[in-house]
């Protein structure tokens, strides 16, 4: 029979690919994005937006710059998703009494439960693709890549 319909594609060799970490980091990074936008995609939330609620729900009054330097969010890009989670609902920005020009977040009531569910999927998620690790491997896995992740600072 001919046409691609029915050909099964050739088992190939990665070659060097298999040798580099960056391009295992890579392919795992894909699956857990794409498998996060499955688990929360209906609650709107992206990994950046949850970010910034993660660090204003942890550090409630911080500065709208803290949690910007702590994400590594440029300026510019940080205002705008600071504009919109309060567009949103879900949390509130207003003047530092220490520091007029820094603007503090909370996180609102609505803030909060919409932090909970989506936090609630994202356990869920990485329960999913990291249930083959133990405990231990686990910790070591996020100790490994915390590590890599240092050498951007």
């Amino acid at each position: 029979m001919t046409g691609s319909a029915n050909m099964v594609d050739p088992v190939i060799s990665p070659g060097v690919l298999d040798q580099l970490i960056g391009y295992h980091l890579r392919r795992a990074s894909g699956v857990f994005f794409t498998d996060f936008s499955r688990s929360v995609g209906d609650l709107g939330i992206r990994q950046v937006l949850f970010g910034i609620l993660s660090m204003v729900e942890a550090n409630p009054g911080t500065s709208q710059g803290h949690v910007g330097r702590a994400l590594g969010i440029k300026r510019a890009n940080m205002v705008s998703r600071i504009n919109e989670l309060i567009d949103a609902g879900y949390i509130t920005r207003r003047t530092s009494m220490d520091d007029r020009r820094a603007f503090e977040l909370t996180l609102t009531g609505a803030g909060q439960r919409y932090f909970d569910e989506c936090l609630l999927r994202i356990r869920q998620h990485e329960e999913r693709l990291l249930c083959d690790l133990s405990a231990a491997e686990r910790i070591i896995l996020s100790d490994l890549l915390v590590r890599i992740a240092a050498k951007g600072d």
